[in-house]
């Protein structure tokens, strides 16, 4: 083959440090944009970008040539400083170190996309600690409960 091709979908999930309640409803547009912003610029293409106050998901197709831990280095790094200059009552606002990133087939990413848009909805009855443990035995991901929520 002369060229590569690729189809990949990723959802990025991470949350605020301690899963504080930073992202309140009347700045979410304003960093969910950012988000897709630093992920535009850095050649992918975002899809869908939501969450609550304590957590986002981001749905985004990607190149190749960019890992999903370069991914979310990109996207969390880039935010926080923005964050922290744009909205001066969020000087404490930090992101928590690690993340989840999985990957979706090109025939789900109508069902992340509504699940996304649909968060609100979903954290009436669960929290994000159920929703992420959720996800990692959906997608068998192993993991040590010790280590999961620091």
């Amino acid at each position: 083959m002369a060229n590569t091709y690729t189809s990949l979908h990723y959802h990025l999930v991470f949350s605020t440090k301690n899963r504080e309640r930073w992202i309140s409803p009347d700045v979410e547009a304003r960093i969910w944009a950012y988000l897709g912003g630093i992920a535009s610029e850095s050649k992918m293409h975002p899809i869908q970008i939501g969450g609550i106050e304590d957590h986002v998901h981001v749905l985004f197709g990607a190149p190749a040539t960019l890992a999903p831990s370069k991914i979310a280095q990109l996207i969390k790094g880039g935010s926080s400083a923005w964050i922290h200059d744009t909205f001066p009552t969020m000087k404490g606002f930090a992101w928590q170190d690690g993340y989840g990133a999985f990957t979706v087939s090109k025939s789900s990413v109508p069902d992340v996309t509504h699940y996304i848009q649909t968060q609100r909805e979903y954290h009436r009855t669960r929290t994000f600690q159920e929703e992420y443990l959720a996800m990692l035995k959906k997608h068998q991901i192993h993991y040590d409960e010790r280590y999961l929520w620091d």
